[in-house]
C-alpha cells in the first residue's frame, strides 16, 4: 500500500471508497484526486444550475470542503463519492436560488392600502351582526351544524358524529340551515348594493 500522500497505483487503491478511506485518515493527497476527480462536474452542475461561473465555482468548493469536513462519517459500498458530491451541490444551489428569490437589489414596489373603507368595514360589520342574529334564530340542530361546520371548521363526518347522527342525516340538516341563513338575510345583502 502506497504511503499517506503519495499517488496510489492500483485501480482497486484509486477506487473512491478507498480514497475516502484514506481522506477519513486525513490524508491531503487522497483528498486531492478526490478533488482533480469531481471537481469538473460539480463546477458544470452549479453553473448550469445558478448560471454563474465564479458562484458555481464557490458551490463546487463548498461541496468539496464538506467531502474533507464529513469523511468521517462516511460509508464505503454508498453510491458512491460523486453521487454524494452531485447530491450536495444541487443542495447548495437550491438554497442559493431560494436566497435569490427573497434577496433583491430592487426596491421595494409600492403597495396599495388594502385596508377597507369606512364605509365597507361599516358594512362589514352590519353583515356580522345580522349573520350572528340569523344564526341564534335558526333551530339549535341547525345551529349547532353551521357552527360546527364553519366556525369550528370540522368535517361534515366529525360534525355528524359530533350530533350523533349519519351522515346523509347531518348534510340535509346543514343544507336547510344554510337556505334558511340565505332567506333571513337576503334583505340585508340587497339594501348593501
Amino acid at each position: 500500500m502506497a504511503e499517506t500522500g503519495t499517488a496510489l497505483r492500483s485501480d482497486d487503491a484509486d477506487s473512491d471508497d478507498a480514497l475516502m478511506a484514506r481522506v477519513r485518515a486525513r490524508d491531503s493527497g487522497a483528498y486531492r484526486i478526490l478533488v482533480d476527480r469531481h471537481v469538473r462536474p460539480l463546477h458544470r452542475i452549479a453553473y448550469r444550475m445558478v448560471g454563474d461561473a465564479t458562484e458555481a465555482e464557490d458551490l463546487a468548493q463548498e461541496a468539496l470542503l464538506r467531502l474533507w469536513r464529513d469523511a468521517a462519517r462516511w460509508q464505503a459500498g454508498n453510491a458512491g463519492t460523486g453521487a454524494w458530491l452531485n447530491r450536495v451541490v444541487v443542495n447548495l444551489c437550491l438554497d442559493r436560488l431560494r436566497r435569490r428569490r427573497f434577496a433583491s437589489d430592487e426596491a421595494v414596489p409600492e403597495r396599495a392600502d388594502e385596508t377597507p373603507l369606512a364605509p365597507e368595514e361599516m358594512d362589514a360589520a352590519r353583515m356580522r351582526t345580522a349573520t350572528v342574529a340569523a344564526i341564534g334564530a335558526l333551530p339549535d340542530r341547525q345551529r349547532a351544524a353551521i357552527v360546527l361546520t364553519y366556525y369550528e371548521e370540522v368535517s361534515n363526518q366529525v360534525a355528524a358524529e359530533t350530533m350523533d347522527m349519519n351522515l346523509k342525516a347531518f348534510e340535509s340538516l346543514l343544507l336547510r340551515a344554510r337556505s334558511a341563513l340565505r332567506i333571513a338575510l337576503t334583505p340585508m345583502k340587497e339594501a348593501a348594493q
